[in-house]
């Protein structure tokens, strides 16, 4: 089935929709906290990113207070929506993940346009990987590889949804690999992935580095490959795919953006403050405890990232549309 693409629709369906006025004075953020929107469900690398990075937020904004409100939904769409169309006071965050953000809407009607945003912070970048349980007939990733090809589709391979990174480094694979097959099962987020993996309702599942970390030290899990540029210290002698004859290199970035339109007073504020905080010997320390790849990017700089991302993304469809891979 041929597969159309429809951006500029897209685009005019977000820019037609109202946008409320920013909230004019105030004590931002005195007033009450701040609402951190997390599109996924709880569990998940984006939910951890989260929970680490706004308290030391905290220790950098006076006043500021948060809560965190889980939207999950059609692959992060539900809640990254929602924020799209919150009142752009400084009140409402969203966390995000690029490329998932810009590639939403090569695949589907959205009701956001993502270079309206106001891009605040990306905190991390998280290679992704090919995982098994401990228990898998697939002892390394040529063995998973050879039965897919021969199979050609019955190996069930789980991802965190359509268009997801985690999607796409697959649609990689098997573009670099057109004779593999996988019978690719999405799921709404992590947990639910994991909870499959773990469950022996699919064979492999594909998700990043720092999710699957907590699985390999318990011993449930073995990664058979990261999609990664070096082998990171924490997975000890697991290879990369490149390693293995795919020249993949894919990753999650995972970010905060919020509504467009929030006032410059207010974006400089929250930018100084992300910066202080990724920065600060206390978020580091966490951040190394858990293996965390912190990548700190602000402000335009993350904005230019996010829409070369959308670039490069708009090549790769139009070469080869991952729908459903």
């Amino acid at each position: 089935m041929k597969h159309t693409r429809r951006p500029l629709a897209a685009a005019a369906l977000a820019a037609a929709l109202p946008r409320p006025a920013p909230a004019q004075g105030g004590a931002w953020p005195r007033e009450r906290p701040l609402t951190v929107l997390v599109p996924q469900t709880p569990g998940g690398g984006v939910d951890q990113m989260v929970r680490m990075v706004m308290p030391h937020l905290q220790q950098q904004v006076a006043d500021l207070r948060f809560v965190v409100e889980y939207r999950p939904g059609a692959g992060s769409q539900t809640g990254t929506e929602a924020a799209y169309g919150a009142r752009p006071d400084g009140y409402t965050l969203c966390a995000t993940v690029l490329p998932t953000l810009m590639s939403l809407p090569l695949e589907r009607r959205v009701r956001y346009d993502a270079r309206r945003f106001t891009y605040i912070a990306n905190v991390v970048e998280d290679p992704g990987g090919l995982w098994v349980t401990a228990t898998s007939r697939f002892r390394d990733l040529p063995a998973m590889m050879e039965a897919a090809r021969a199979s050609r589709g019955a190996v069930s391979l789980g991802t965190t949804g359509v268009g997801s990174d985690d999607h796409q480094l697959i649609a990689q694979i098997q573009r670099l690999a057109p004779e593999v097959r996988f019978n690719h099962v999405p799921f709404n987020g992590f947990a639910p992935l994991q909870t499959a993996l773990l469950g022996g309702h699919i064979e492999v599942a594909c998700f990043n580095m720092t999710e699957g970390l907590p699985g390999v030290r318990d011993g449930r899990l073995r990664c058979l490959a990261l999609a990664a540029a070096g082998r990171p210290p924490a997975m000890g002698d697991v290879p990369t795919l490149r390693e293995g004859g795919y020249d993949v290199v894919a990753s999650s970035q995972r970010g905060i953006i919020a509504p467009p339109g929030l006032p410059d007073d207010v974006r400089d504020r929250l930018v100084a403050g992300f910066g202080a905080a990724l920065a600060s010997p206390g978020f580091r320390a966490d951040a190394a405890r858990l293996d965390l790849p912190v990548v700190p990017v602000l402000g335009e700089a993350f904005r230019a990232q996010a829409l070369a991302a959308a670039a490069h993304l708009e090549t790769l469809w139009q070469r080869a549309p991952w729908r459903d891979d």
